[in-house]
């Protein structure tokens, strides 16, 4: 969170990248806004995909009527990403109403914009707006994790008044996978079974926790790297299920693994520098780091048959084998793990 205005805040930027966690962190927000309030005379809502901005700029200028207070949100405010497309915005943010809480969720746009281009795939917030709000004393607000899950998510379990042991924390991150925003539902499950203030263990946390999330691309390539069958496996079923990947999808991650070693192979790189460079790749040279080490195990041989492995799997993925697409990863996946052994 950025900003020290707090709920008396006169704008809250509420952004993050998963949905889930960041419709949690409105309603939170709301519901402390409205502090028992009547929403229907306090919250007016404006979705930028059916209005135009100015609208809900013209009602966070309005004086309230029969409150002493008016909450503007403006829904999918993701669909700006030009300074001059907010300008009328960053305007009343120099002066904005006392009597007005303006809030901002930057979610993306599912219509194109008034000029029918389409809306950026990620847009990114303009430094403008960004500005503006810390300038009028508002808050920047973004519930993603920061760091790795295990170290986020017993702050979010303890915030959320749940007291569940190491080992349980454990298996609820290896439950989350990628999928942070699944914290929400498991934290629900748990509040509406327990009563507050019990310890919960691995026994009580386990039969709540419902399918497994989805894992990292590198987890599975890494355990592919391990030779580790079962594992990688795993790893594969939980993309493909519980992180709603499709298997092309998956083939992607996995081409991009060997054609990195391939590249490499006979390249005459002498360290990670020289192969990032090698790689066309930017910023960390750990990915080229990884590639090196493994081509160093596999060799060359080894690389160019893993390669043909997965140019047969990519045709009988697209129709050659009347195989499901499930199947025939992981058949590639048991085959290259094997060869990596």
């Amino acid at each position: 969170m950025v900003g020290g205005g707090g709920v008396n805040a006169p704008v809250h930027l509420l952004k993050g990248s998963d949905d889930i966690l960041r419709g949690e962190a409105l309603t939170r927000l709301l519901d402390e806004l409205v502090a028992g309030g009547d929403r229907s005379l306090l919250v007016d809502e404006f979705d930028l995909d059916s209005v135009v901005l100015g609208a809900a700029i013209d009602a966070a200028q309005t004086i309230p009527f029969l409150t002493d207070r008016r909450i503007v949100v403006v829904r999918r405010f993701g669909r700006f990403s030009k300074g001059e497309e907010v300008a009328e915005l960053v305007n009343y943010l120099a002066d904005p109403l006392e009597s007005t809480s303006l809030v901002l969720v930057w979610e993306k746009a599912v219509k194109p914009t008034e000029s029918g281009s389409p809306v950026a795939g990620k847009p990114a917030i303009p430094q403008a707006l960004s500005k503006a709000v810390t300038a009028a004393g508002g808050q920047i607000i973004d519930p993603s994790p920061s760091g790795k899950l295990d170290g986020w998510v017993p702050t979010h379990l303890a915030e959320a008044g749940l007291d569940v042991d190491p080992r349980a924390v454990r298996l609820i991150v290896e439950t989350l996978g990628d999928d942070a925003g699944g914290i929400v539902e498991i934290t629900s499950r748990l509040k509406g079974a327990f009563a507050p203030g019990t310890r919960l263990g691995v026994d009580d946390v386990e039969p709540l926790l419902g399918r497994a999330g989805g894992v990292a691309p590198w987890d599975l390539t890494d355990a592919i790297d391990r030779g580790d069958v079962a594992g990688a496996i795993g790893q594969l079923q939980r993309m493909m299920r519980g992180g709603d990947r499709h298997p092309l999808a998956v083939m992607a991650t996995i081409q991009s693994h060997y054609l990195r070693m391939l590249k490499l192979d006979g390249a005459g790189a002498r360290g990670e520098k020289d192969a990032a460079q090698v790689l066309g790749l930017k910023g960390s040279t750990y990915p080229a780091k990884k590639a090196m080490t493994q081509l160093s195990k596999l060799g060359s041989a080894g690389v160019r048959r893993s390669v043909e492995l997965v140019a047969a799997a990519d045709v009988d993925l697209r129709g050659a084998r009347a195989w499901p697409g499930e199947l025939v990863m992981e058949v590639l996946v048991a085959r290259l793990a094997r060869l990596a052994r």
